[in-house]
């Protein structure tokens, strides 16, 4: 077991996967979550002296520049973020003897495969965005010591802008949409998300059960489209009115190239964290549950 006075340091406290740590995280220790203004990830000095001023047995790292878009105008904001402050925090970390967890995207590989990307497949981004990742991840595994890379995809949550708010968003002001039917990944809610990050962290604080460092894919089994996304969001959230058209994605147009197919298999992470394979549909139904729960308003409005 892991000692609970353990100090944990998370970053990006505030985001989908962060918020939902603050609370996985506490029965494991003291969680500590800077505000942007103590801990400025463009601010690389900020980002090393966090790390040794608090000591802490553990880094998780849930921040990132996530607007896939708007790095192709921000190359170098997003290179900032997602590769240069991932290896300052592995470098700090080293220092200090603690874990880094950090988390990365589907958005690494290229999407020609036709069956789900293991760890032992090349990262291959067609996009900025996918590329500073790739370049986090790997200024990581270059730094070296106790790392955990934690890819996972299509993130959703009640917080901040993601597909399933804006299907919501959009459906409560149209009866028709259109929505991207030829790409092809796995929908992770945060909450399980932080809730698996949370037990394979419990490992790493317990010293006799830490596993092997490296690169882990973390999400559901299944896969689905946009499309079939957006379909099985209306169908829990009781709009089967809304009327789902889909569309390729040469018919909607965005600033980033997207990946036809980015279907992690998540096999080595459950096997290895000892996690239940759990359906992307079965979170979804979980993400209703705790949405009814909480005051389902909230969410359409954004």
């Amino acid at each position: 077991m892991p000692d609970a006075t353990a100090s944990i340091l998370l970053l990006g406290a505030t985001g989908q996967v962060g918020h939902a740590l603050r609370r996985t995280l506490a029965p494991l220790g003291r969680v500590h979550t800077p505000g942007r203004a103590a801990v400025d990830l463009t601010d690389l000095t900020s980002v090393r002296a966090a790390v040794r001023e608090l000591g802490p047995d553990l880094v998780v790292n849930a921040a990132a520049y996530t607007d896939v878009d708007g790095a192709e105008e921000e190359p170098g904001r997003a290179a900032r973020i997602n590769a240069e402050a991932p290896r300052v925090l592995a470098e700090a970390a080293r220092a200090v003897g603690a874990w880094l967890v950090h988390y990365s995207t589907d958005y690494v590989f290229g999407g020609t495969k036709r069956a789900p990307y293991t760890e032992a497949d090349a990262p291959s981004p067609i996009s900025v965005y996918g590329r500073t990742k790739r370049d986090g991840e790997a200024a990581i595994q270059a730094v070296g010591g106790r790392h955990l890379i934690l890819r996972t995809s299509w993130v959703y949550s009640r917080r901040r802008s993601n597909f399933v708010r804006t299907m919501l968003g959009l459906a409560a002001e149209n009866d028709r949409l259109t929505v991207v039917d030829d790409q092809i990944g796995v929908p992770t809610w945060a909450g399980w998300c932080a809730e698996a990050t949370a037990s394979v962290c419990e490992r790493l604080l317990a010293d006799d059960a830490a596993p092997e460092a490296g690169c882990y894919h973390l999400a559901g089994t299944g896969q689905t489209s946009w499309y079939g996304l957006a379909r099985a969001v209306f169908a829990q959230f009781g709009r089967t009115d809304v009327a789902a058209q889909p569309v390729s994605s040469d018919e909607y147009e965005t600033a980033a190239p997207r990946p036809a197919y980015t279907v992690l298999d998540s096999s080595r992470a459950r096997a290895a964290f000892d996690l239940p394979a759990t359906t992307w549909t079965a979170q979804l139904d979980r993400f209703r549950k705790r949405v009814r729960t909480a005051g389902g308003e909230r969410l359409a409005r954004g």
